[in-house]
């Protein structure tokens, strides 16, 4: 019941997404699969101090600007010297910024001056620095486009593939593996639209995909626009090869030390779980030996993994999606059950939840708004107060989820999927709202935006003041209501839990019902204050130092009465 460990150092990180293209676009003409004149596309230089400083006071500490480096696109950028790709192997018209085409290049659809793109970039670093936030930007380390090939590289370094030799599926001195004697074939369902005057892509031999799809022609599922590159494990037959240390260890390295001197303050590592964790170990420790602050979060979707990719690999946090993310995404749609809330500390990470990245949105998730969600952004009360709360580690907010930005129709290659598309140069038309011209102040919002942007950031405000919330331990409180123990507790729908230091203590309880109204009495079993050294027999007052004004006066053996609407939740301080 009691998942005390050792109290950690601060991991209570308040990250803020902004998917770069999208957050300082004003244009809304939104033409289906439009080029980059016609839909726009945001910039560097959009996201300004008015934009920073309301984040800051939003509560964010940290930005991760999605879809910094250099990718495949449509958009040729030819005159700038950049060689143009095929669209074939391109995903929308301005394509998937997980298809790196130059490891040492920014995304020259985010600059004003594509000449002085990184000197923007820069220039970004240092303006958020300076509103008190940390940048976080994307590492991908397991894929590039299939026409990568950098132009900014620094002197003396060696280019993926440069060195391969491609008469061999596998080498570890090898960046990329090859099925030699084959022609790669993309998988034909491209848009013609205004195709740049590129030369096809001509790969022979066909290189693996990113996915790992061992075949020459992928099809319009996988990740076909990627190759997957080569870190010394042998993809066809298992075997491993890190002794002497493979080329591309040392050139990712060389690649992470280059953007830490950039003053970038983390990284989140996409599919970092497809990349073997003697890489991380050994990449990560010599960053943090030059930069002793920085973090590194790992997208990992395997639980079994959870341990290995913290302990061993040296990851500071990992993505907690097939845990929290889809109990919560469960209770919200009206069919999971707070069973399962129990179970993710139970059986996943209760030791390590202090290295846990909880989220209800990111660009790879559903709009909570969208149809193919919950449909109505307040679904996400209790659910975002629980993913901020529950434990110490870090919490995100998606760009857009504050104001209830949905997602409906086809912007393009991803289709109509209820998420904001990553391919496609768009503008978000509800999200100018927030925006108002480049100030950045709301002043257009809808009243209910407003109450809702209020709620988001209460609760950050709310973290970010509290002892507990920051420090403390968690104690579950299920077993000890659930089974009719406590009269009106449904324990389907209702979670309770405690999160105390010795200088705070709060109980927390949601209700995830869309519907139901419960009056009950939350139970506190004599070993929940033997764990927070209080007497029961003692008389308490439970004040809600969040959303409401209840107080409450119990004696604690008593258990605490409460009403709970529908999506409400009580933060109660009790002295």
């Amino acid at each position: 019941m009691n998942t005390t460990s050792h109290v950690p150092v601060m991991d209570k990180l308040i990250i803020y997404q902004i998917f770069t293209r999208l957050f300082g676009n004003q244009r809304t003409s939104n033409t289906y699969n439009g080029s980059r004149d016609e839909n726009g596309v945001g910039k560097f230089n959009d996201i300004n101090n008015a934009a920073l400083q309301a984040l800051r006071q939003f509560g964010a500490s940290h930005v991760w600007y999605t879809g910094v480096i250099e990718h495949a696109t449509q958009t040729s950028y030819a005159e700038f010297g950049i060689h143009t790709d095929d669209p074939a192997v391109v995903k929308g018209r301005a394509g998937s910024p997980y298809a790196v085409k130059d490891y040492y290049d920014v995304d020259p659809d985010l600059a004003v001056s594509v000449p002085d793109r990184m000197a923007e970039f820069e220039a970004l670093v240092g303006r958020t620095h300076a509103h008190g936030l940390k940048v976080i930007i994307d590492f991908i380390p397991n894929h590039v486009a299939r026409q990568y090939g950098s132009d900014r590289k620094p002197a003396g370094a060696v280019d993926l593939g440069e060195k391969d030799d491609t008469s061999v599926g596998f080498s570890p001195t090898n960046n990329f593996y090859y099925l030699p004697g084959e022609t790669f074939v993309a998988p034909g369902n491209v848009s013609h639209a205004e195709r740049p005057a590129a030369p096809p892509l001509h790969e022979f031999p066909a290189k693996v995909t990113g996915s790992g799809s061992i075949t020459a022609t992928p099809d319009s599922n996988d990740w076909y626009e990627t190759i997957k590159l080569n870190y010394g494990l042998n993809l066809f037959d298992g075997s491993r090869h890190f002794d002497p240390i493979p080329a591309t260890w040392h050139q990712m390295l060389d690649i992470l030390l280059f953007w830490s001197a950039k003053g970038i303050d983390g990284f989140r590592c996409d599919m970092a779980q497809l990349v073997p964790v003697e890489f991380w170990q050994w990449a990560i420790s010599r960053v943090k030996k030059r930069y002793p602050g920085m973090i590194f979060i790992a997208e990992i979707y395997e639980p079994s993994l959870y341990r290995s990719y913290i302990f061993e690999g040296g990851f500071d946090y990992l993505y907690d999606k097939v845990g929290l993310y889809d109990a919560a995404r469960r209770l919200m749609e009206g069919h999971g059950s707070c069973y399962e809330l129990s179970q993710v500390w139970q059986r996943e990470s209760g030791g390590f939840a202090n290295h846990m990245l909880r989220f209800l949105e990111t660009h790879d998730e559903q709009r909570i708004v969208s149809r193919f969600f919950a449909n109505d952004p307040w679904a996400a009360i209790p659910a975002m107060t629980l993913t901020a709360t529950m434990h110490t580690g870090p919490f995100l907010v998606y760009f857009g989820q504050e104001l209830g930005v949905r997602s409906e129709g086809s912007e393009g290659f991803s289709g109509d999927d209820g998420r904001t598309t990553i391919f496609d140069y768009w503008g978000l038309t509800d999200w100018q709202n927030w925006v108002n011209g480049g100030a950045y102040d709301g002043e257009a919002m809808t009243d209910d935006q407003r109450r809702l942007r209020a709620f988001y950031q209460q609760l950050n405000h709310l973290v970010n003041g509290s002892d507990a919330i920051q420090n403390g331990y968690f104690y579950d409180l299920q077993y000890a209501n659930d089974n009719n123990q406590s009269a009106g507790y449904d324990a389907h729908q209702l979670y309770s839990y405690f999160r105390y230091t010795d200088r705070q203590k709060l109980l927390i309880v949601c209700n995830f019902s869309n519907h139901n109204t419960y009056e009950t009495t939350v139970r506190i079993p004599r070993h929940a204050f033997d764990s927070m050294d209080l007497d029961p027999s003692r008389m308490y007052r439970f004040t809600d130092i969040f959303l409401s004004t209840v107080q409450i006066e119990t004696i604690g053996r008593e258990g605490v009465p409460l009403t709970l609407p529908p999506r409400s939740v009580r933060v109660l301080e009790f002295k």
